[in-house]
């Protein structure tokens, strides 16, 4: 799937008047019709680090990305915008949206701590071969995340403090992140950066 049919995706969720599970529940109709205002506001607006985009600009090797993501992810709104900017920064670099919920399933392969955080990119080779996995969100998000639950607050105070922190952060958190792995051409050289993480969704 490319990023129009994933925004697409959106629109055909809210239009339908019967739409199929999860989106029969009123919440997860709710958290896309916010997530896809959070999206089309990040295209306006998303700026990435220059750094970054002299790093892509160097990338020699073709590389596959692979970004597993739901409408209902709240993570999801303010990171795959950028994950698709940057992705576009060189034509070395293809990618393909995938549904975590809906097959092939990939993130069975890809669970963190046990679960199926998302979103998750994971870069490849002209081979196939795993150059590195990001995921699900940047580490100070995740550090919110944590404190927040160490203090057992409610769902909805999370999710608004993250939402401030994805606000005033700007995608920089993630720029900065990426910006490690991007050079990252041989398999050999591969990581895997997976905060410590349960889903926000």
């Amino acid at each position: 799937m490319k990023y129009n049919e994933y925004k697409q995706l959106f629109d055909d969720i809210l239009e339908n008047p019967g739409p199929a599970s999860p989106y029969d529940d009123e919440m997860y109709l709710n958290y896309t019709k916010l997530n896809r205002s959070r999206t089309k506001r990040w295209d306006k607006h998303l700026v990435l680090d220059e750094k970054l985009v002299a790093q892509l600009k160097q990338i020699s090797k073709p590389q596959h990305w692979i970004i597993i993501t739901e409408p209902w992810c709240g993570d999801a709104a303010h990171i795959v915008p950028f994950l698709i900017k940057i992705a576009e920064q060189n034509e070395m670099i293809s990618y393909d949206i995938q549904l975590r919920d809906s097959e092939p399933f990939l993130i069975e392969s890809y669970l963190t701590n046990g679960t199926k955080s998302i979103p998750k990119l994971i870069a490849r080779d002209n081979d196939g071969n795993d150059l590195f996995v990001w995921g699900p969100r940047p580490q100070e998000a995740q550090n919110i995340a944590d404190e927040m639950k160490a203090l057992e607050a409610d769902f909805e105070s999370t999710k608004i403090a993250l939402q401030k922190w994805y606000n005033d952060d700007k995608g920089r958190s993630l720029c900065r992140e990426l910006s490690g792995l991007v050079g990252i051409e041989d398999a050999d050289e591969r990581m895997v950066i997976s905060p410590e993480a349960a889903k926000f969704d």
